[in-house]
């Protein structure tokens, strides 16, 4: 800590502006998250662990009061995750997986709220010898354990492009067990209120609250959902549909915080609406606010990272904690795995689910102030120290745990579109490579034999050193019959068109796809260094190469359902 401390004596961080501070996050952020990329982890890790660095537990560069000035960036972040959450859930996908669904949210959520309760109890009698406290500790500590942070997850999974049975179980699980961990701890901490002795410590107000606070979120966000739909069903301008739903999430992240309800299910119902009862008018736009998302995902995940400060933790904080964490992670494996079996899941889901479900933030630590502000005294502190020392560790280990589980499940790389396949793909896996020749002394009835023996509409004509000096097409030999007696002593020479344009076999894809649209060629030729030919592009079969590499993608997806 040495060079801290030299460091932030000689620097004056009160001279970082607001604006000055996002340019170093988001800079930051970008660089760290693609170093992470290259070395295989999960950019989100990387965001994490350069929050960790500026933040209190760092160089202190974001502290308190400036957490509290970007609190509403993180808000909007937690909007922005809870519509894209929302807008995977479709109807079908509830419909034919809503028994495992619910089997295994309430299996894995009441299987770390149980083992966390009776190991938290235990642990918590031995230090404090007080059967009230110990058990006020197990019961808060528990409910928040079943809560699983959907922002870090999702976000690998989007960063991975994942398709399949296990991303499926993963998007339902997360956008759903908040809820059952919100009902938990309502009713947890009524039951803690009446043996503390709290006055106007009610069980059943507690859950109609909860009932009332959940149902008034569906409704703003179909609400405005709705509304959003009216509005942009008739727009083609992307700039107006991109203005208008970052306005209406704004809009429905305001409202849900005046009337005190949860942002992620207010949003995540509204994403849900868009995506399933305006469907003409849903993939446009979500795509458009997925390309908005970036910089705010990064700036949430940085701000995650700067908020935890575990210098607090005593050894008895210490021991709680472990004991807490790994009474979690058993509690929602053991409890993923039973109602996997029991639900008939996919084997995928059963083998791989526990990995993903290890993450915890934003209700965790949420729930954890709660509790805090609530009770006084060792249970709220101690609660506070936990949350924040265990969230530090599964915040780092859960997005790793994820990749390894859907990389291991063949998930990765199978929802990507065509602007993504492209993007992937460079000249090599577009070209037909082994295309004839025709050289430029061809007569035309080997030419003619050539295009009879292939489908292809345009081959390249090389001199005797394979060097390209024209294109020949099926259009050049129909004119050549229709416009010519003299045809049977034509040479390829005579009849092949010039050339516009070539590329290589490592020129990148989309290149060569701007290339085809800006020229309007149908075909252009592949050559190396020195002009040789290596092959051919036609845009009908780079098209259809897509095309089928899409479909081959989907089927591979939808196979695994049955495993």
């Amino acid at each position: 800590m040495k060079f801290f401390d030299i460091f932030t004596e000689n620097v004056d961080f009160s001279s970082f502006n607001m604006i000055l501070l996002l340019g170093v996050i988001l800079f930051g952020g970008t660089l760290v998250g693609r170093l992470f990329q290259k070395w295989k982890i999960p950019q989100v890790v990387g965001y994490i662990g350069l929050g960790l660095v500026l933040g209190q537990t760092g160089f202190n560069l974001i502290n308190s009061k400036t957490l509290t000035n970007l609190q509403p960036f993180s808000t909007f972040a937690l909007g922005l995750i809870g519509f894209m959450i929302g807008g995977e859930l479709k109807l079908k996908t509830i419909k034919k997986y809503g028994k495992q669904f619910l089997t295994i949210l309430l299996m894995e959520s009441l299987g770390a709220f149980f083992i966390v309760f009776i190991l938290i109890s235990i642990t918590s009698y031995l230090f404090f010898h007080d059967i009230k406290i110990a058990i006020s500790l197990g019961l808060l500590l528990g409910a928040i354990s079943s809560a699983t942070a959907p922002a870090a997850t999702t976000d690998v999974l989007w960063e991975n492009k994942t398709r399949g049975p296990l991303t499926t179980m993963i998007l339902g699980i997360v956008a759903m067990d908040d809820a059952v961990s919100l009902l938990l701890f309502a009713i947890a901490s009524s039951v803690v209120g009446i043996l503390s002795g709290q006055a106007g410590a009610n069980l059943g107000l507690s859950i109609l609250a909860l009932i009332w606070e959940i149902g008034l979120s569906v409704f703003l966000g179909v609400g405005i959902g709705a509304l959003l739909f009216w509005i942009i069903k008739n727009f083609v301008d992307e700039d107006k549909i991109l203005a208008f739903s970052i306005g209406a999430i704004l809009l429905l992240i305001g409202l849900a915080q005046v009337l005190g309800v949860d942002v992620i299910l207010s949003t995540m119902a509204m994403g849900f609406f868009i995506s399933n009862f305006a469907p003409r008018r849903s993939e446009e736009t979500f795509h458009l606010v997925e390309k908005f998302t970036p910089p705010v995902y990064i700036l949430f995940f940085v701000m995650v990272g700067a908020t935890l400060n575990v210098g607090g933790l005593t050894k008895v904080t210490v021991v709680m904690a472990l004991v807490y964490l790994f009474g979690r992670m058993g509690g929602k494996a053991a409890g993923s795995i039973l109602g996997a079996i029991i639900s008939k899941a996919p084997t995928s889901v059963r083998k791989y689910l526990p990995f993903c479900l290890f993450s915890q933030a934003g209700v965790a630590i949420g729930l954890s102030i709660v509790a805090g502000n609530t009770f006084d005294g060792v249970i709220g502190e101690t609660i506070v120290l936990i949350i924040t020392a265990t969230t530090f560790v599964v915040q780092l280990i859960g997005p790793t745990a994820v990749k390894f589980a859907v990389s291991r499940s063949g998930e990765v790389g199978l929802n990507i579109t065509a602007q993504d396949l492209i993007r992937q793909s460079r000249g090599r896996d577009l070209a037909d490579k082994n295309i004839p020749l025709i050289k430029e002394n061809e007569n035309l009835n080997n030419i003619l034999s050539i295009f009879a023996s292939r489908d292809n509409l345009y081959y390249p004509v090389v001199n005797s050193d394979n060097k390209l000096v024209g294109i020949l097409s099926i259009e050049n030999l129909k004119d050549t019959f229709i416009a010519s007696e003299l045809s049977d002593f034509l040479l390829a020479h005579d009849i092949m068109d010039s050339i516009l344009y070539t590329t290589t076999l490592d020129s990148q894809a989309s290149d060569i796809y701007s290339l085809f649209d800006k020229s309007h060629v149908p075909s252009i030729p592949v050559v190396d260094k020195d002009g040789r030919v290596e092959g051919m592009i036609e845009n009908r079969r780079m098209q259809q190469f897509i095309s089928r590499r899409l479909v081959e993608l989907k089927k591979k997806a939808e196979d695994m359902e049955t495993l």
